[in-house]
């Protein structure tokens, strides 16, 4: 099968998927499914509510949700992928933004650990500043912090050789 022609059933079965998800998430849908159930148990006492006649809506609702498994992934990895490429827009154009951000849905489990330690960290440093409010990306707060501790040392708080060590060890410990 020719590349066209795979990428054009792909186009079909992507578009096929979404239409389907969306009726099937409609009040039509619904209420064509309750209709259905009712049908049934209406019908129960007429086959004497025999297995045959229980066979009917397990087989019947069983397959109509294996297909739907396929369909509603499909969708819902097509808005994932939209929803990624959103924010990872958003991060590139914003130029405060820490890019760390940017395709994190491709790291591993190990690499997001990380990354939640980068952002415990940049929590620390927003309470150490008493305002929780306040929003930095994870370079601009270990400059900030960084700031803040050479400050500090003009006031003669702390030795700067500690101030630099704090600075190092906290970047450190995120990176």
């Amino acid at each position: 099968m020719s590349q066209q022609k795979t990428r054009s059933l792909f186009h079909l079965f992507d578009r096929f998927a979404g239409a389907a998800t969306q009726q099937a998430g409609s009040p039509v849908a619904f209420a064509l499914a309750v209709f259905v159930v009712a049908a049934w148990a209406i019908t129960g006492p007429m086959f004497g509510y025999s297995e045959t006649w229980q066979l009917v809506i397990n087989t019947g609702t069983t397959i109509v949700t294996f297909l739907m498994v396929f369909l509603i992934q499909q969708s819902q990895n097509k808005d994932s992928i939209a929803v990624h490429l959103k924010l990872n827009e958003l991060l590139a154009s914003h130029r405060e933004a820490s890019n760390h951000l940017v395709a994190i849905e491709d790291l591993d489990e190990e690499e997001l650990r990380q990354l939640v330690k980068f952002y415990r960290h940049l929590a620390e440093l927003a309470d150490e500043e008493g305002d929780v409010k306040c929003s930095h990306s994870i370079d601009e707060a270990n400059e900030n912090h960084a700031q803040k501790a050479r400050a500090r040392h003009a006031r003669g708080n702390k030795p700067p050789a500690q101030d630099k060590r704090d600075a190092h060890s906290e970047t450190s410990a995120v990176a």
